[in-house]
């Protein structure tokens, strides 16, 4: 395959596609954390449940190599890079692939969600390391984007929100159209469908990952308004509202299924991540926060159902979720190519 591959003959599959691995970023920016080392824990937490079924490569920024190598172990595959921040969804590439088995990946620009974080050229530079290490061919975009801001099917449609990409703190000079056909053209899909987003979630202007995403061919989990009084119940009931009877693609309609959300943890002044949406399919299982509280069982039920066959298992994730983050956005996946093998 040559460096410059013809992005038209490539899409991004859907995630429950067989990966060859998981790249994750080891947590380094302290003033995201309120104990970085717990942080770091659930982290390894995460990283151990997935290494159960499919390798899983951690980017770490050279200073933190000898302490990540002690608290991951040697199951673990490291890759220096100067990274920033944490959030390998965001940072890292998208991959694609062909029907050749033939895979590429794309690099889109990163702006720590609208320069709330500086600095970011580490974490912008990330995407071609990993798919240099990957052997993997880059096709570069100049759109500001970030891969929690999309969600894929693998046959056609595209899920993104209009509170994110459109946001004039990433891309003030392109249309919503521009953005559409840019996210198609890159990611190899025929249909993009737009939810309102959440511009009220400030740490990342609403990412689709945290309100609905595709977990099969025509279905898709999703953000439950919950009640009258929930904080977020009329931005949720929004974004329902846009994808109900919405048809994929392929022309079917998107069959949802709704998810409670974890707003009972929320702390005052702290931005968490409440979302069981932001859970993380890997090869035979899905990777599901578990907050401690009473709907962990209840989600665990409507994922099983959601994806059956696939072992649902849930890891303690506090320590992430005050970043304003889930397993979804620490998580990126590396789908099998021509010659892989899992080991």
């Amino acid at each position: 395959m040559s460096d410059n591959p013809e992005i038209s003959v490539f899409n991004m599959p859907p995630e429950w596609a067989p990966h060859a691995r998981t790249w994750m970023m080891w947590p380094r920016r302290g003033e995201v954390w309120d104990d970085i080392r717990a942080t770091q824990k659930n982290y390894t937490s995460v990283a151990h449940e997935i290494r159960d079924f499919e390798p899983v490569s951690m980017v770490v920024h050279p200073e933190d190599r000898a302490q990540a190598h002690s608290m991951l172990g040697s199951d673990i595959e490291l890759l220096e890079h100067p990274i920033d921040d944490s959030w390998a969804r965001d940072a890292g590439p998208c991959f694609l692939t062909n029907e050749a088995g033939e895979r590429a990946g794309v690099c889109f620009e990163f702006n720590a969600w609208g320069q709330k974080y500086t600095p970011f050229d580490g974490d912008n530079s990330a995407a071609a390391a990993i798919l240099e290490a990957a052997g993997v061919p880059a096709v570069h975009s100049d759109l500001i984007a970030e891969g929690g801001g999309v969600s894929v099917d693998g046959e056609g449609t595209i899920l993104s929100t209009e509170s994110c990409f459109p946001n004039a703190n990433r891309n003030p000079d392109w249309s919503r159209d521009d953005i559409e056909q840019e996210l198609l053209r890159k990611l190899g899909a025929k249909k993009l469908i737009w939810l309102p987003g959440n511009a009220e979630e400030t740490e990342t202007d609403g990412h689709v990952d945290g309100i609905s995403v595709f977990v099969g061919s025509g279905a898709a989990i999703i953000q439950d308004p919950g009640p009258s009084h929930h904080h977020w119940h009329d931005i949720h009931a929004a974004n329902i509202e846009a994808i109900e009877h919405q048809t994929d693609a392929q022309g079917r309609e998107i069959r949802l299924f709704r998810l409670p959300d974890a707003s009972e943890i929320q702390v005052d002044g702290a931005d968490i991540c409440d979302s069981y949406v932001n859970s993380y399919i890997c090869n035979g299982a899905v990777i599901m926060p578990q907050y401690g509280i009473r709907q962990d069982g209840l989600v665990r039920e409507i994922l099983q159902e959601a994806l059956s066959g696939r072992e649902v298992i849930s890891v303690p994730i506090w320590d992430i979720a005050i970043g304003g983050g889930g397993i979804h956005c620490i998580t990126q996946q590396e789908p099998l190519g021509q010659r892989d093998a899992i080991k």
